[in-house]
């Protein structure tokens, strides 16, 4: 007769163990919580501050902003007859203004980098004036110097001797009161400034020699016409 207990403890060992459920799998994570969790953390910091100079340096590489008034506008008249050139003293960028602070200049600079010949080649003498409207300065030539000027301040009419034009015998230019003017006086040449303005007109005038008014080297009352345009 067969024993009931090793029949029963046979039945148990020969059953099959159940499979323990495997555990749920958890969901991986999203890309924006990832990037939110790196974020947080402070290893992040010299990721932003490379990426916000990368986005710095690209937004200034490629921004081209709109043209201005200032830009539109031709900031350099040259005036030949006269040997003169002409800026805008309010605009900026120009030869003579690079910002908005005004404008500043090196007048043998200035006056080389415009093209202008015959103006003095370095300032060993110098002087700086003033013209009260209607006035006159100049109208005289030096045989032994080169000059350059600079004019500023008033509406200016400034005259040089140019025989090349025949009718008259000088170039003229008029100096609006909002403008800046290089000129270059060769030696032996004439050249006279006339307020045509209310308000003063101011200059600069620098020349290569030192210059003495009293000394035959130097011929007054040269242009006869200015007479007309001062009264």
């Amino acid at each position: 007769m067969a024993n009931p207990r090793r029949a029963i403890a046979l039945q148990i060992h020969t059953q099959t163990t159940p499979l323990a459920a495997a555990p749920a799998a958890e969901p991986s994570p999203s890309l924006p919580s990832s990037l939110v969790h790196f974020l947080k953390r402070p290893a992040s910091f010299p990721f932003l501050l490379s990426l916000f100079v990368l986005l710095t340096w690209i937004s200034l590489r490629f921004h081209h902003p709109s043209p201005s008034a200032s830009v539109l506008r031709a900031p350099v008249v040259h005036d030949p007859q006269a040997n003169l050139v002409r800026y805008p003293a309010a605009l900026y960028p120009t030869p003579i203004a690079a910002d908005g602070r005004g404008w500043l200049l090196d007048p043998v600079a200035a006056a080389r980098d415009a093209g202008l010949p015959g103006g003095a080649l370095v300032c060993l003498s110098l002087h700086v004036g003033q013209i009260q409207p209607g006035g006159l300065r100049g109208n005289h030539r030096h045989h032994t110097c080169n000059e350059t000027f600079v004019i500023w301040g008033a509406k200016t009419k400034f005259r040089l001797e140019n025989a090349d034009v025949n009718d008259r015998g000088y170039g003229e230019a008029m100096i609006a009161a909002d403008e800046v003017a290089i000129v270059a006086s060769a030696r032996s040449t004439a050249h006279a400034l006339i307020n045509m303005d209310v308000r003063p007109t101011f200059f600069l005038g620098c020349q290569d020699t030192p210059i003495n008014p009293n000394s035959s080297n130097t011929d007054y009352k040269i242009i006869k016409q200015i007479k007309m345009v001062v009264a």
